[in-house]
């Protein structure tokens, strides 16, 4: 008598499979040999609070994908430094470069065990056919470890991506002063909410400049203004890197975590909620870092504007 076949089973959250609609049937990873389907890797390598949320999810619409319902390095199984269970990283989140132990130990080898994370992710990725052939992820702190993620994934693509920079700071203080409202630990060192966030900005970028330089050959740069006023050319940019990717789409209503609505361009509506002296704070970093950010085509604001 033959078995019956395996049962497939959908996502837990709605939401894992961004767009309009009721809930889709994914298949599991958990259930299916990704060390074999998975043909190429492909990150997106972004900082925090710049957009990749809407580009992930929009990813994992198509049927070419394998994806994850969280960030990589909040998976289960996952091994690599954590703010949760490294006190080393305490108060880390959202601004991890401002502080120099946090990247000494986000980049110190020693710290991650990649066969292991790549089991991880397996095992609890889904797609919404089984014979995809993309993994896709994105987390921010892969800005600091993209020559590692070459030597450990096979085929790896990537979509570098960057933001305005006072928007950037604007999402990440907003945060911030919510978490120090709520009597959670952000340690800042006596400093304001924006020098701390547009430190970390700032070497965000720097980061990100020499990604692309170093591995532009593996992968396409544009920034968050160009894939919210040309996402049909950014999708053609991003299929040409991958061609699997052909029912890529990212003009779609997706569900990200605050929002369900069409890729929308909110850097006025954040930068309008900084005051003079929000600006003048971060001014005063970012003239230290004019280059990178004259590289990137932002200018400085006026804190009187």
């Amino acid at each position: 008598m033959s078995l019956p076949p395996k049962p497939e089973a959908t996502v837990a959250d709605p939401e894992d499979c961004a767009g309009d609609g009721p809930r889709k049937a994914v298949f599991l990873g958990a259930l299916h040999d990704l060390e074999r389907l998975v043909a190429i890797h492909l990150f997106v390598i972004c900082p925090n609070n710049s957009g990749s949320t809407f580009l992930q999810k929009a990813l994992a619409t198509s049927r070419r994908t394998w994806n994850l319902p969280k960030e990589g390095w909040t998976m289960f199984g996952h091994v690599w430094p954590q703010p949760i269970n490294d006190p080393r990283m305490a108060g880390s989140v959202r601004i991890w470069t401002a502080i120099r132990q946090w990247l000494d130990v986000i980049e110190d080898p020693a710290m991650y065990d990649w066969p292991r994370v790549r089991k991880a992710w397996y095992f609890q990725a889904y797609a919404r056919d089984p014979a995809a052939s993309v993994f896709v992820d994105k987390d921010p702190k892969h800005l600091l470890l993209v020559n590692t993620l070459t030597r450990h994934f096979r085929n790896a693509r990537f979509l570098f991506m960057v933001r305005n920079p006072y928007a950037v700071c604007e999402g990440i203080c907003r945060w911030l002063r919510d978490r120090l409202r709520g009597g959670k630990y952000v340690s800042l060192e006596g400093e304001r909410l924006e020098t701390v966030a547009a430190r970390h900005v700032a070497a965000c970028l720097e980061y990100q400049r020499r990604n692309v330089e170093a591995h532009g050959d593996r992968g396409i740069f544009f920034t968050y203004e160009t894939m919210c006023a040309e996402p049909e050319r950014v999708a053609h940019e991003i299929r040409i890197l991958v061609p699997e990717l052909d029912d890529l789409n990212l003009r779609q209503r997706i569900a990200t975590r605050l929002h369900h609505e069409m890729l929308t361009d909110m850097n006025a509506r954040q930068i309008a909620r900084l005051d003079a002296g929000q600006i003048a704070a971060i001014n005063r970093v970012f003239r230290r870092h004019r280059v990178v950010l004259d590289h990137f085509g932002y200018e400085l604001m006026d804190a009187d504007r």
